[in-house]
């Protein structure tokens, strides 16, 4: 019981952390019309989905603080071109969003109109198309909503699409799997293994798997200092920030009272330039845990600015990470400065998920090439120096850690989480990884991924 309340007390503290909305009403206006725009536009080019679909999971059980402004908007869909409008503020103004081969939804900023659409940048080329999901690397798939031939397991995964593991949760796929073998792959009524979904903050574990891939390069290391271009002043104390530091969310910087809330980043059409490069240090880096969005933001700009290039940068996570390993299906979205918002934009399949929890367990390795340093899995699991209050999970590098606080489970396992329910555990000792995806509504109890993990677990065993 102190662990199923200890859950719930952080994920509700975790979305909302008492924030207070203090924008205009033209502000929040411009943001709900941004969240319809990116939902819709993602939501329809990404995941392939129809409109009844997108009002029922996308734009349902929201943020409190734009719901109420979301249900009064229409998106206009230009299937041809590939963009979303949405009009608000009775019709004087509009919000953007603009698709982009393997990058997604772009939204343009407050301002912009259909005749800004030709300036988004586009690396990819047109024949850059997603290759049908064959199954690979599973030598044994158990078959898509198909008996596992194990009971007990079964009845978890039923357990799972019910209100079972949280009032508030709402489940739209499950998969368990080896290195070898699907064990189970279930999904909703109108899902497939090739629809995408939002990942939320899951996005920030496949930012940190990013940065590893650029260890691997030699082209970052995480001790070294951010030195990011805007802290380059010899007096700016940020200067003395390091990637490590914002890998373990312990940057310092202030990112107001609550850390998970950068609304004009996610949905004003802001820049990460202009937003989380900007603001100031309130405690020395490395001596507190915060939870921050701009802290995995930072991390990958720290990234960009030691590439250097705008075109070799976009195209990065996908030569060295996500194509060797075949996420074909991830849409890694960035601002309209080609910054990667690797904190929560991103859309992908379980599989797609799945195979980056094999990475994992396979130390880095898939088909022979080393594409993360052979210690990264060691790095993410080990406890950062500054750790989260005992009633949560700890913290390594981007992963959240089920260790000895949470003694139902084994203790090397990692998880990334995200909003709405997402969910993927890496279970090394157990060779073992567990993904779900959700629509969880906001204000209830989510999915409680420790209990459902814990009775996997116990049926596979």
């Amino acid at each position: 019981m102190m662990l199923r309340n200890s859950a719930k007390f952080f994920a509700l503290s975790l979305l909302f952390s008492g924030a207070q909305a203090t924008e205009t009403d033209t502000t929040l206006n411009a943001y709900a019309a941004g969240y319809v725009a990116n939902f819709t536009c993602s939501a329809t080019f990404n995941g392939g989905k129809s409109t009844q679909q997108i009002g029922e999971d996308e734009l349902t059980g929201i943020y409190p603080l734009i719901a109420d402004r979301v249900s009064g908007l229409t998106a206009e869909i230009n299937k041809d071109d590939r963009w979303v409008r949405v009009a608000y503020d009775d019709g004087k103004r509009e919000r953007l969003s603009v698709w982009r081969k393997r990058l997604g939804c772009v939204d343009l900023p407050v301002g912009a109109s259909e005749a800004d659409i030709d300036k988004v940048v586009r690396p990819f080329s047109d024949d850059t198309v997603a290759k049908a999901d064959d199954g690979t690397p599973w030598q044994q798939r158990n078959g898509v909503n198909k008996a596992s031939g194990n009971e007990q397991l079964d009845a978890v995964i039923q357990q799972a699409f019910t209100r079972h593991y949280g009032a508030g949760a709402r489940t739209s796929a499950i998969l368990i799997a080896t290195p070898d073998k699907i064990i189970a792959e279930h999904y909703k009524d109108d899902f497939t293994p090739e629809t995408a979904q939002r990942t939320w903050s899951v996005a920030k574990s496949i930012g940190a798997s990013v940065i590893g891939a650029a260890v691997k390069q030699n082209l970052v290391e995480v001790d070294q200092k951010a030195q990011l271009a805007n802290w380059s002043h010899p007096l700016d104390p940020r200067q003395h920030i390091t990637l490590a530091n914002l890998l373990h969310m312990a940057s310092g910087l202030d990112s107001n009272r609550a850390g998970n809330r950068t609304d004009r980043v996610y949905m004003g059409g802001g820049l990460v330039s202009d937003t989380a490069t900007e603001t100031a240090l309130e405690v020395a880096p490395g001596s507190r845990w915060k939870y921050a969005n701009n802290d995995t933001m930072l991390a990958l700009r720290v990234l960009r600015e030691a590439i250097g290039d705008e075109q070799r940068y976009l195209k990065f996570p996908y030569q060295s990470l996500l194509n060797k390993i075949g996420m074909q299906h991830t849409f890694l979205e960035t601002d309209w400065h080609s910054d990667f918002i690797l904190s929560s934009q991103v859309w992908t399949t379980s599989r797609d998920l799945a195979r980056l929890g094999v990475l994992h367990l396979q130390n880095g390795e898939w088909q022979g090439e080393q594409i993360l340093p052979r210690n990264w899995l060691a790095y993410i699991s080990k406890p950062a120096p500054a750790q989260p209050a005992e009633n949560s999970p700890g913290y390594g590098a981007q992963w959240w850690l089920y260790n000895e606080r949470f003694p139902e489970l084994p203790d090397d396992t990692i998880a990334a989480r995200g909003n709405r329910g997402q969910f993927l555990l890496v279970i090394p000792s157990e060779q073992l990884v567990i993904v779900r995806r959700g629509y969880d509504l906001a204000g209830q109890s989510g999915f409680n991924e420790h209990d459902f993990t814990r009775d996997i677990i116990k049926a596979l065993n």
